[in-house]
């Protein structure tokens, strides 16, 4: 007759399974005793008070600070920008010549703006103090009308 097919490892192996399938079952049937399901909606509401705070119990309308009329749905219209602030003077910390473009630096608002060669109207080199106006390109503030500042 043979020797039995089932080694010592074999019969640990087969241990672990039954052990993990039995905490596997164990902790199904925690969860299904400690499910938080079929709560009704008044007790999942919360509310928030005049305070900001969370609280269980809604707030007293008489406690409202806002005032229906107070609150303003559209927008309201901006005032037209005057021209002379448009204009507005920098300096030109890069330009690259080959390639056509650089950076101005803003005077004003110390911000990088964007140039395009086809947006100058006079040649300009690095550290050159320029006048121009700004526009919105399609990823930014783009200088527009560059002349060197005289």
């Amino acid at each position: 007759m043979g020797r039995s097919q089932e080694t010592f490892s074999k019969k640990e192996k087969e241990k672990n399974k039954l052990r993990k399938k039995k905490d596997k079952e164990q902790k199904r049937e925690e969860r299904k005793a400690n499910a938080d399901k079929g709560k009704s909606l008044d007790d999942m509401i919360m509310y928030v008070d005049e305070n900001g705070n969370f609280s269980s119990t809604p707030p007293d309308p008489e406690k409202r600070k806002v005032k229906k009329e107070s609150i303003a749905v559209s927008v309201p219209k901006q005032e037209a920008a005057d021209p002379a602030d448009a204009i507005r003077k920098g300096i030109v910390t890069f330009f690259n010549d080959s390639k056509g473009y650089g950076f101005i630096k803003d005077q004003q608002t110390q911000e990088s703006i964007f140039v395009h060669i086809n947006d100058l109207i006079d040649p300009i080199k690095e550290n050159n103090k320029v006048t121009f106006e700004v526009e919105m390109g399609q990823k930014g503030p783009v200088a527009v009308k560059v002349q060197v500042a005289h």
